[in-house]
């Protein structure tokens, strides 16, 4: 499970896509102020401005980020056998994302050119703010079939296991490459994926896609923990961008995690995205007391069990033994930790009356296998929460290290010899 935004807020992140909050386990145009990004990454004080996030980093933005409102994540199937193509490809997205994120249109813009070609950029976010557009770039086990890179393909980068319960669609699942952008206003992240999607058509396809609302966790220090669809607190203590120690030991990918093969992933970080189903009519007719000895919360204050306070150190034995912040928490698994980003969904029903409705789980870890694998083990065999959730999606990414400046691109340190 996991963890605000400025004053003045547009018409359009009022209403944006509808719905709350969900979470389970340069300067811009308009005279918006620039955020400035460090090795570990966000000025929390700049969160607040809805102006845009520093492109260029030792890391990717969109990890340790304060963390936007909106998402819009998708995944791609690679269509092309040409790897000149494929990286030339990677090269104008990069150019293409680093204008996006500043607020900027694709390459020439939306008019002005040769009325008898199609204009560089689509056009829907014009005149809008740049609203704190992060982009980042994963490369899922597959792309590694590809290209001549199955030498290049991190041991750590693995196949994730069956879990139990877990009833997932391969229309959802998979991917060779992913884009999550994150931003306070949904066009602007929308818009982002669909001109990545035009610049790659023919190069790649998009294999599926996830729209998401309502953060349901958080990176900023002293933010207020935001609430998951089943109006319970997620995340109170979730890695925030400012705790660098913790950052580099459980999110970054150190020099004594790779060999020389694998060494391109140094400052990057693995991502596990999970599309989690919750059945939300089943959950709105339990009784409050059964709802909090299922979190081991309660859900007013988000305190746990036999506390006062939502931040007061949990006595895990206080809680049922299959309670979900009890077999969650670190102390129950070896300290295992991850950072999560994770949105609340809402796509319609799903054809009998209920709502198709839950937790888009987005995790960045170290090394996945001492991460989300052993966690999801222990959560997906006990978890009192499972009766009212299911995993129906799933994905794996490699996510490189950040664009270090003008010249950088992503993947560059995979696909050039000479990085």
């Amino acid at each position: 499970m996991t963890e605000t935004q400025g004053s003045n807020p547009s018409r359009r992140s009022l209403i944006g896509w509808g719905g709350a909050g969900l979470a389970l386990g340069a300067a811009a145009a308009g005279g918006a102020v620039a955020m400035t990004r460090t090795g570990n990454d966000m000025d929390p004080a700049a969160a607040e401005t809805g102006g845009a996030v520093e492109f260029h980093g030792a890391h990717q933005a969109g990890i340790a980020t304060p963390v936007q409102d909106r998402l819009h994540f998708a995944a791609f199937d690679v269509k092309t056998e040409d790897r000149d193509e494929f990286v030339q490809m990677l090269k104008d997205w990069t150019a293409a994302a680093r204008r996006m994120t500043a607020g900027k249109a694709v390459g020439e813009g939306a008019y002005g050119g040769l009325a008898e070609a199609p204009p560089d950029d689509t056009g829907e976010a014009l005149g809008l703010k740049p609203s704190r557009l992060t982009l980042t770039i994963g490369f899922g086990p597959s792309l590694f079939d590809k290209f001549g890179l199955h030498d290049r393909r991190p041991e750590a980068l693995v196949d994730l296991p069956k879990f139990s319960g877990d009833n997932l669609d391969r229309a959802r699942t998979g991917g060779d490459l992913c884009v999550q952008a994150c931003a306070d206003d949904p066009q602007v992240a929308v818009h982002a994926i669909r001109n990545l999607a035009r610049i790659g058509f023919g190069k790649v396809a998009i294999r599926w896609s996830q729209l998401g609302f309502g953060k349901t966790s958080s990176t900023t220090p002293d933010a207020q923990t935001p609430r998951n669809l089943m109006g319970f607190k997620d995340g109170t203590r979730n890695i925030a961008g400012t705790e660098t120690d913790r950052l580099k030991k459980f999110v970054w990918v150190g020099d004594e995690d790779v060999d020389a093969k694998s060494a391109w992933m140094t400052g990057g970080s693995y991502l596990v995205a999970r599309r989690i189903r919750m059945n939300i009519e089943t959950w709105d007719r339990t009784s409050l007391q059964e709802q909090e000895d299922v979190f081991g919360r309660d859900k007013r204050e988000g305190a746990p069990v036999g506390k006062a306070k939502e931040h007061d150190k949990p006595f895990l034995k206080a809680m049922k033994p299959d309670a979900h912040v009890r077999l969650a928490h670190p102390d129950s698994n070896d300290g295992v930790t991850i950072l999560r980003r994770g949105y609340s969904f809402t796509d319609g029903t799903d054809g009998l009356g209920r709502l198709d409705a839950g937790l888009f789980f987005l995790a960045y870890q170290r090394d996945v296998r001492k991460g989300f694998i052993p966690l999801q083990r222990r959560l997906s065999a006990q978890d009192a929460l499972n009766e009212y959730i299911q995993h129906v999606g799933s994905a794996v990414f490699a996510v490189p290290p950040g664009v270090r400046d003008s010249g950088d691109w992503w993947g560059r340190a995979l696909f050039s010899k000479e990085a």
